[in-house]
């Protein structure tokens, strides 16, 4: 048997946390002394205080780590758990890249020392001909599926593009939402083609719009937007529709957010 000092350093973990384990019910010792209060382990409980620290590093709660060394035999079940900690990892890698980006936009702006200005121009769209897909998504960020769906189902038609080819998103909520988005991504195309299981081809009509162009990450839409609200507020003009984006320089032709250039639109009629 192993006293706690001695299963603590071949474990590598602290005493004080070995007690909190005891005290959770996640590693109890093999035997506590009845006099002394000595807890005692055994050098096979090793092998489960080891699985606990992997656990723990793969970002698993120890309430988690608990139920599987229950049922570590389970190879079904573990795989399923570590590909569901996996998603979520991966999800929590990328939020911490979009914070990353959000940073360096800032600290980059900071040093500058000077605001960014944006010329919003009053233009027409002309009636275009699209290839258009809209669904309710769980989150703005998640538009991109929308776009792989449409690229999907209209690579077997042969869809020409058209001239100009214009790529949007419409975001169709009266209201910024946080889950449940109604959005829509269309991409102007030339000729009549048949519907497919999600894409639909459409005639949108021409629409009179304030816009602003964006050059950089899509961590400036914010001050985009407000500098549109602000032009058409003091040129007597009123919102007549929901916004769109243009993405003429995306994530489909670089990596770069800096690299990005994004035309924000919002339809508008004279008050």
């Amino acid at each position: 048997m192993l006293k706690i000092g001695e299963f603590s350093k071949l474990s590598r973990i602290s005493i004080r946390m070995l007690r909190h384990y005891d005290e959770i019910g996640l590693l109890t010792p093999e035997t506590i002394d009845p006099f002394t209060g000595y807890r005692y382990y055994s050098a096979s409980q090793l092998s489960d205080a080891g699985r606990i620290t992997a656990l723990k590093d793969m970002g698993f709660k120890l309430c988690d780590a608990a139920e599987l060394l229950k049922r570590w035999e389970d190879r079904a079940l573990l795989e399923q758990r570590l590909l569901d900690q996996r998603q979520s990892v991966c999800l929590q890698a990328e939020e911490a890249v979009q914070r990353l980006r959000l940073l360096d936009t800032a600290l980059e702006r900071l040093r500058k020392d000077e605001p960014m200005k944006y010329d919003v121009t009053v233009k027409t769209i002309p009636e275009r001909q699209v290839a258009s897909v809209r669904q309710i998504i769980p989150c703005y960020q998640q538009e991109g599926e929308l776009w792989n769906i449409l690229m999907r189902e209209t690579v077997p038609l042969h869809v020409q593009d058209g001239d100009p080819v214009l790529c949007c998103a419409t975001f169709h909520d009266k209201e910024y939402k946080e889950t449940d988005v109604d959005v829509e991504v269309h991409k102007t195309v030339r000729g009549n083609y048949p519907d497919t299981e999600h894409v639909k081809f459409r005639t949108v009509p021409q629409v009179l719009v304030a816009s602003a162009v964006c050059k950089g990450s899509y961590a400036l839409m914010d001050e985009v937007n407000a500098a549109v609200a602000s032009w058409v507020e003091a040129n007597g003009y009123a919102f007549d529709g929901p916004m769109f984006n243009i993405y003429h320089v995306s994530p489909h032709e670089t990596n770069d957010p800096n690299e990005f250039v994004t035309e924000v639109c919002y339809p508008v009629r004279r008050k």
